[in-house]
């Protein structure tokens, strides 16, 4: 189980090299809670900040009723589907 201050480690260790896109496979997600969602939020913004994209993929139904119900979604890059080149 990864923890938002796990991912938050991550992405900010991978943003350090400033890549065009950083993206998220969340298909495995059961659970996110606030704090999670805070978490993919500040992530976001950090990524804009360096000039990178934050993506997020394979987001559940349940992920998606929890984004679009908070007002989130309008406010993360979500692509589901097939993987962009």
């Amino acid at each position: 189980m990864l923890t938002a201050a796990q991912l938050s480690t991550v992405v900010n260790e991978v943003l350090t090299d400033a890549p065009p896109r950083v993206v998220l496979d969340l298909g495995g997600v059961t659970f996110c809670d606030s704090q999670g969602l805070g978490t993919l939020v500040v992530l976001s913004r950090k990524a804009s900040r360096s000039q990178s994209l934050l993506v997020l993929t394979n987001v559940g139904d349940f992920l998606l009723r929890v984004l679009d119900i908070t007002g989130l979604r309008s406010a993360l890059m979500i692509r589901n589907g097939h993987p962009a080149g």
